[in-house]
């Protein structure tokens, strides 16, 4: 029956071992590394969790809750200017329009995802051939985007996108529903095709994941709280405050790359990694 079908084993009350922290503190490093580049974090996830045998006693739960901590890493990193922008929301129409945006561009994958989130996390979440063909057809797209000519961007200024570009940019983000085309590949892709030069593109990004990556954590963990015991607590932490530091650290590097570089190089490691995927199914290591 349903209900007993989650009822746990005496052992899954047991805390964890110390192997399990070991994997959970590795899992979250992955998660702060990848959750911004366009590289696809929740692929890394869930391979690396594969490869390391992780009890992923929450259901699934952990690989996105862990996602907090990068939440948490933007908060921080923006801080000073989401205060600024606080202050100035109730009477400056400029930032406004910036947040209108970012909820416009927030809300086309967040109703897909509410629709089709039992689908795709049944199906897609479990198949390594589906992870590796998107981190492959991913990377050929960004390699083609940075190729090809691409017209003057229009846009510099965060609060210039307008909500045509927004819209835009949410659209991409759809993409990112499957596991290993990546977010913030998406949005970013999605960015520099609306007219958002590169720099803006990737800080849109960033703050257009504080509402996408909060509502899927928050809706996972409660709809999964039935499934979770006192003993997944401490993992979940872990992995959130591991993937907050490194998450922070990541974001300033990306952004000083970016101002003097393209993507090409993150499509032929997408490539790369998906290549690999593909070589470890057919051994059947995955």
């Amino acid at each position: 029956m349903a209900n007993e079908q989650r009822v746990r084993s005496p052992a899954s009350y047991e805390e964890a071992p110390v192997g399990d922290w070991f994997n959970v503190v590795l899992l979250g490093i992955v998660e702060g590394l990848t959750e911004f580049l366009p590289i696809s974090s929740t692929a890394h996830l869930l391979i690396v969790a594969k490869m390391l045998g992780f009890r992923n006693d929450a259901g699934g739960t952990f690989e996105i809750f862990i996602q907090s901590g990068a939440i948490l890493a933007v908060l921080g990193f923006y801080a000073r200017d989401l205060l600024a922008q606080a202050r100035t929301l109730p009477h400056d129409a400029m930032t406004r329009r910036f947040w209108t945006g970012a909820l416009v561009a927030f809300l086309p994958a967040a109703l897909v995802g509410m629709v089709m989130r039992t689908w795709i996390k049944a199906v897609l979440f479990g198949s390594p051939m589906v992870i590796a063909g998107a981190l492959i057809v991913g990377g050929v797209i960004l390699i083609i985007i940075e190729l090809l000519p691409r017209r003057l961007a229009t846009t510099s200024n965060l609060t210039h996108v307008s909500l045509r570009q927004a819209f835009g940019i949410g659209v991409a983000q759809v993409f990112a529903l499957v596991p290993g085309i990546s977010r913030s590949g998406a949005s970013i892709v999605g960015g520099l095709l609306a007219g958002l030069d590169r720099a803006t593109a990737t800080r849109f990004s960033f703050y257009l994941a504080i509402p996408t990556l909060g509502a899927a954590t928050l809706l996972d963990l409660v709809s999964s709280l039935d499934q979770l015991v006192p003993g997944d607590l401490g993992r979940l932490v872990l992995g959130a405050l591991v993937s907050l530091v490194v998450a922070w650290m990541s974001i300033g590097w990306l952004l000083r790359y970016v101002a003097h570089n393209g993507f090409v190089a993150f499509g032929v490691y997408r490539i790369v990694v998906g290549a690999v995927v593909l070589a470890l199914v057919a051994l059947g290591r995955l």
